[in-house]
């Protein structure tokens, strides 16, 4: 048999040191979790960015070509590149529209009357949340149709 003085030489471990080493575990767990989080979010982002950045120059080279096939059009409120398509979850439109007065493009309320021929488009393609949008400013000419033309001069 036994005595109470033979299992004295069995240390085990007390329930804080069991504690101790279950909450520093669990620190670096979380921190894990967070980083690979962190990093999953992030190329979601830089996806979004990529997709919205392609689809905004695609969209400037559909306006190109609409204005050179079906005309440019002195309007706040132009519809160049309507049949334009961008990827699913994603919207393309053309946020802000001014002409050329001569000297600059003013920034205060389009004006169709100024038209001499230019015209600024902000062409703005955004994901369905409001992490990302990328936005392109460009001119378009009004083409030229003969050398009567003001625009052509």
């Amino acid at each position: 048999m036994q005595t109470r003085d033979s299992f004295s030489s069995e240390k085990g471990e007390s329930l804080l040191e069991l504690m101790i080493a279950i909450v520093i575990i669990s620190v670096g767990v979380i921190a894990v979790v967070a980083g690979l989080a962190t990093s999953i979010r992030m190329s979601d982002i830089h996806r979004k960015e990529t997709t919205a950045g392609s689809t905004v120059r695609s969209y400037a080279e559909a306006i190109q070509n609409s204005v050179a096939s079906s005309g440019y059009q002195a309007s706040c409120t132009p519809t160049y590149g309507s049949s334009f398509t961008v990827p699913s979850g994603y919207t393309a439109s053309i946020t802000a529209v001014s002409f050329w007065n001569g000297s600059s493009f003013p920034s205060t309320a389009c004006n169709a009357a100024t038209d001499q021929g230019l015209q600024q488009l902000t062409l703005s393609v955004a994901p369905g949340d409001t992490r990302v949008a990328e936005k392109l400013v460009i001119v378009v000419r009004r083409p030229c149709t003969s050398t009567a033309d003001a625009a052509c001069t």
